[in-house]
């Protein structure tokens, strides 16, 4: 295995660690954003630099960049439609608490005139 080989394969590997790492550890929102745009980047560069080379081993790994691109890309929209999800669930919550306190507000409205009705 040549130099080049080895140097393409750590990268690889440590791209792939960053990533796992940055999914688990979370993070603030616009740092979250730059680093998705950071990570879509060298996603792109790791594509491209393999896809320019013509040896098995090479397209093998091409083709690994770039379903990592792809399964990050789909791994995204999962994350953003479960953010929506979440946000569409806090709102419905909210509603809901705004209208059990009016129904309570109306039912001990309406106690006291059945007891002033009954005085």
């Amino acid at each position: 295995m040549s130099f080049a080989q080895l140097l393409i394969e750590e990268r690889l590997r440590s791209f792939c660690k960053r990533v796992i790492q940055r999914k688990r550890s979370g993070g603030a929102q616009k740092n979250n954003a730059m680093k998705e745009t950071s990570l879509e980047d060298k996603l792109n560069e790791l594509v491209k630099e393999f896809g320019g080379m013509a040896e098995p081993q090479h397209r093998k790994l091409a083709m690994l960049a770039k379903q990592a691109r792809d399964c990050h890309k789909q791994l995204q929209k999962s994350v953003d439609s479960l953010q929506e999800s979440l946000d569409y669930l806090r709102i419905c919550i909210k509603y809901q608490l705004f209208d059990l306190e009016a129904t309570r507000r109306e039912n001990e409205y309406l106690r006291k005139l059945l007891e002033e009705k009954d005085i």
